[in-house]
């Protein structure tokens, strides 16, 4: 079996590492591996026989995470051009400024697009899109240096379009929509001048990735529904590298966004995906935008404060999490703070408990009940390698529906108290499950924590109100995130309008692509980078007089890029 197919097996784990893989050190077993940018080593290796040389690997940082879609409602509707009114970015694309992406690059990695649509098109009706990768289909040729999916050229697209049947020629299609909506929105093209669909940056080229969906091990060991789009770290991982390359190759601004996000991780960057994003935003011509997620209000998150005292007093506290009918079970994460530690019991709501018990290293434990048919696994880490906290991690399978108690305590002398559980974001359960005493805040989704991309919440542009929905910062460690809040309510898509945080990171990233095209197509900032396009948006950033600053909400305040370029001439 070569790689290519061990990579698209369910019979080969995935794993991440961030070191060069020694061939010689795993001799005689049945494994390949390819490496991201020389940054990182993603290993295929034989779920037969693979034995104890998992336990050089699969830790909790090297099993790829799961990302689903950012995306709510959607309503029928005509072009709008409120949202990108309320963001400065219709008036910078008319003179003086004529800010419209162009020589810039966005890169749209979700669901594809439908690279047929006017939207995506000149004036000529030629496409704009310089290359589609498509993680999901493999019959033809990869990008090179990749080992899977079919890469699409510009060429290859333009015959299709001139086809009377273009999927013949480019067999890509979008058929959630997700990623066609995104793309629209960050670089529609203007059609009828404007009056039919406009997107921020409408003459910047598009680079797609069609991500693949996750392998069916994950999933069911996540425990994410069958039909849920659901997307694994290290196919992420190396779209952010396929898309960084068109800087280099075409010597052009790119501009990365991420319209997905996760519940799993510290919730304060330190995942392998939000590292890498990371390590590319601060690479000059780049912007990395990533959105902030949906949970806001979904009760997915919990805060405890066990208070600190004396060695042997009773110091506890009761976490009740509400469990729907008829799941087929979810998966759940707590975070302690160093140097605490902290143990648990767990209580169903039939009345049985498990006993709080310490882990070792690199140890599981499976409970089952006696008049339940639930199934509860529990693993724990004292120190998650790249956060150093404490981590315990439970598989609930087959729940028994109604209040389920998870009581926290301390092991031994407290010196912070402070804990965090997060359950799974909303698409990945497949029926209500929530705590009964939530936290709305810790609830942007994962890699909005990224240390040096662009992370954006979403309000409403018409009457500038936060989204309810939208995740909130800070990051767990305190970190200011997210940045700023962009319009993501009602926004108009090539579908009709649509709500999300991914479509608030997509108005965000044409942005982004506009001052690209100022600072480095026009060469009046060569260097600039994320860093620096973050906080020029900020110093530009629209804010009410009645609200505090920065805030968990809207971050240092509201999209406007008018503002911005407002702030550049010391207006």
């Amino acid at each position: 079996m070569d790689c290519k197919a061990r990579v698209l097996s369910d019979h080969y784990y995935d794993v991440i590492t961030d070191y060069p893989l020694r061939i010689e050190n795993v001799e005689g077993y049945d494994l390949c591996s390819t490496d991201v940018e020389h940054l990182y080593n993603i290993v295929y290796i034989n779920r037969s026989g693979a034995g104890n040389i998992l336990e050089q690997f699969q830790e909790y940082q090297s099993m790829p995470k799961l990302y689903g879609l950012m995306q709510g409602t959607g309503v029928a509707g005509g072009f709008d051009p409120g949202s990108l009114i309320a963001g400065g970015i219709t008036q910078i694309q008319r003179p003086p400024l004529n800010l419209t992406g162009r020589g810039t690059v966005v890169c749209i990695i979700d669901t594809g697009i439908d690279y047929t649509n006017a939207a995506f098109r000149d004036a000529d009706g030629n496409t704009r899109i310089l290359a589609i990768w498509d993680q999901t289909i493999q019959e033809g040729t990869p990008p090179e240096g990749f080992l899977y999916g079919t890469e699409y050229t510009t060429e290859e697209i333009n015959r299709a379009l001139r086809s009377p049947d273009p999927y013949s020629v480019v067999p890509s299609r979008d058929e959630n929509g997700h990623g066609s909506a995104m793309a629209g929105i960050a670089a529609g093209s203007s059609i009828d001048g404007g009056y039919t669909y406009l997107g921020a940056a409408p003459d910047a080229w598009l680079v797609v990735v069609k991500l693949k969906e996750c392998k069916p091990y994950l999933r069911e060991f996540y425990l994410v529904p069958g039909e849920v789009p659901a997307y694994q770290e290290n196919d992420i991982m190396l779209a952010v590298e396929y898309a960084d390359s068109f800087a280099r190759v075409f010597r052009r601004p790119v501009v990365i966004c991420l319209g997905v996000g996760t519940n799993m991780g510290d919730h304060s960057g330190s995942s392998f995906l939000s590292e890498y994003l990371s390590a590319v935003a601060v690479r000059r011509s780049r912007g990395v935008v990533v959105c902030g997620g949906n949970e806001g209000n979904a009760a997915h998150h919990y805060q405890g404060q066990l208070p600190v005292r004396s060695v042997g007093g009773e110091n506890s506290v009761d976490v009740e999490i509400r469990v729907g009918e008829g799941s087929r079970g979810f998966y759940l994460e707590l975070w302690g703070n160093v140097p605490d530690v902290f143990n648990l019991s767990i209580r169903s709501p039939g009345g049985e408990v498990i006993p709080p018990t310490r882990l070792g290293l690199n140890q599981s434990i499976t409970y089952g009940f006696i008049y339940e048919r639930t199934r509860v696994t529990i693993d724990g880490t004292l120190v998650e390698p790249n956060s150093g906290e404490q981590l315990i991690r439970f598989r609930i399978e087959d729940p028994t529906p109604g209040i389920w108690t998870l009581r926290v305590m301390a092991v031994g002398e407290l010196h912070n108290g402070t804990f965090h559980l997060w359950l799974p974001i909303t698409a990945f359960l497949d029926v209500p499950i929530y705590f009964l005493s939530p936290d709305p805040y810790i609830t942007l989704t994962e890699p909005a924590m990224a240390r040096d991309i662009i992370s954006v919440s979403t309000y409403n542009s018409r009457n500038n109100s936060f989204y309810t929905e939208s995740g909130r910062g800070f990051t767990r460690t305190g970190a200011i995130r997210p940045d700023f809040a962009a319009p993501g309510v009602d926004v108009s898509t090539i579908f009709g309008k649509n709500t999300g945080s991914s479509l608030a990171a997509a108005i965000t990233a044409g942005a982004v692509a506009q001052f690209l095209q100022w600072a480095v197509v026009e060469g009046y900032n060569s260097n600039a980078e994320s860093r620096e396009i973050r906080n020029y948006f900020i110093r530009g950033a629209s804010r009410d007089a009645n609200l505090t600053y920065p805030n968990r909400e809207f971050g240092y305040g509201r999209l406007n890029m008018v503002g911005t370029f407002d702030a550049l001439i010391g207006v």
